[in-house]
């Protein structure tokens, strides 16, 4: 096996860096970490090499996190800012991590073989793109939720999957949690009746300015490769600005807002509780239409799920059936009646897949090749639930949703929105 040596990498980030660019199983792969200066790390000869595509305000996590799993080897880095680089190389030297390929380009880091995996932290129009070129790289894949874009990439991932054998895990990490998951199994379980109503709270972003500032783009960041396949704007700084209150997840250039930000979370716990991984709703009512008070989607058993209907509290997410409530949060639940939550299951009650941590989920199912908790297959359903919302709210009608067919229908504006067009250059992979 070939290993890249701590003078190349120096000399490739160095190269890079002057050029002013940023970055961007079958089983795993062996490497070795003597090779990489780290002999004192746990299982030398059983790493798996990890490269981290993305590694601005959401990739913090993963950069602390994926190295405290004994399985893992940090192998390189990429992102499009040569200061995220530099800020994610600081993170990974405090953990003994030295030497690492640094790149602008992800092709770079998804051509060397000690990668075995990546995680996948952009901004979403990203996602799909890069997860489909790892996989056909022979790499797994953990990638941010929401999965894609877009309903249509979301159908091309999955396809991907199959084409290539890969493990995929969407960090829908929610699913890891055991507040989510005891949620879950009550409302599976009809521990509150049938379920009437769900509300999710998601909050809001604020729109972009209306007239934005241009100024020149800032030295070490490719402006051009950040938007990728979507439409050229002259840089602004909110524009791509990372920012949970807002900056980039503010345009639907790059996202859903809020459905595709924490409705990614909840819309998926949401399909989840209701046993509908594999499905989705029928109908999409944006708030103001007809009269709506509130954004709102429904399934065809009558369930409705509503967007910030309650007053803002500590639970994200209320289950409402005929028989009882659960609410929940993370870290926390609460149900009524109040014994529902010490409810002990047994063999003969629906369980759902049981993951007590996502990242080390994922770095099991790639060792095992067996699912993991948030496959390609229930992040595209879940995402797809929040690109349907955000579509009815941007033509501002009520849209049919046809589950089965993953089509919408009677309406041709609104279905020409499952897909969006791509720049030149930045065409989806196969």
């Amino acid at each position: 096996m070939k290993h890249h040596s701590p003078h190349t990498s120096r000399r490739t980030f160095v190269k890079n860096s002057a050029a002013a660019v940023g970055a961007l199983l079958v089983a795993p792969q062996i490497v070795r970490a003597q090779t990489l200066g780290n002999a004192d790390k746990n299982g030398a000869n059983s790493r798996i090499g990890l490269g981290f595509i993305g590694t601005g305000l959401i990739a913090k996590g993963h950069l602390a996190s994926f190295p405290s799993l004994k399985e893992v080897q940090p192998i390189a880095v990429c992102d499009v800012r040569e200061k995220a680089i530099k800020g994610a190389l600081r993170i990974l030297g405090q953990k003994g991590y030295k030497d690492l390929q640094t790149s602008a380009h992800a092709e770079e880091i998804l051509a060397n073989p000690d990668v075995d995996v990546v995680c996948i932290a952009t901004p979403d129009h990203w996602h799909a793109a890069l997860a489909i070129e790892a996989m056909k790289a022979g790499k797994d894949v953990y990638v941010e939720k929401p999965m894609t874009l877009t309903i249509e990439e979301g159908k091309a991932v999955i396809a991907a999957q199959k084409k290539y054998g890969r493990v995929l895990q969407v960090g829908s990490q929610q699913r890891s949690s055991i507040y989510f998951r005891i949620a879950v199994n009550l409302v599976r379980n009809g521990m509150i009746g049938d379920v009437k109503e769900v509300y999710c709270r998601l909050g809001g972003f604020p729109m972009p300015p209306e007239k934005e500032e241009i100024v020149p783009v800032p030295d070490g960041f490719d402006y051009d490769r950040w938007l990728g396949p979507t439409p050229f704007y002259e840089y602004s700084e909110n524009r791509a600005k990372g920012s949970f209150k807002g900056g980039w997840r503010c345009y639907w250039e790059y996202g859903s807002r809020k459905h595709g930000d924490i409705g990614a979370h909840d819309y998926d716990i949401t399909q989840w509780a209701l046993g509908r991984d594999d499905s989705g709703p029928v109908e999409f009512i944006p708030k103001g239409f007809e009269g709506a008070s509130h954004h709102h989607f429904k399934y065809d058993d009558g369930v409705i799920v509503w967007r910030d209907k309650l007053p803002r509290d500590q639970f994200q997410i209320h289950f409402i059936g005929t028989e009882g409530e659960v609410r929940v949060g993370r870290g926390k639940i609460e149900t009524s009646p109040t014994e529902l939550v010490r409810h002990r299951f047994t063999d003969a009650d629906i369980q759902v897949y049981e993951s007590k941590e996502h990242r080390a989920n994922f770095i099991e199912c790639v060792q095992s090749r067996k699912e993991t908790i948030c496959p390609p297959s229930v992040g595209h359903r879940s995402g797809s639930v929040c690109q349907l919302a955000a579509i009815a709210e941007r033509v501002g009608r009520r849209i049919e949703w046809d589950p089965k067919a993953q089509q919408i229908v009677g309406d041709d504006e609104a279905a020409s929105m499952q897909d969006r067009p791509r720049r030149k250059g930045y065409e989806l992979p196969v």
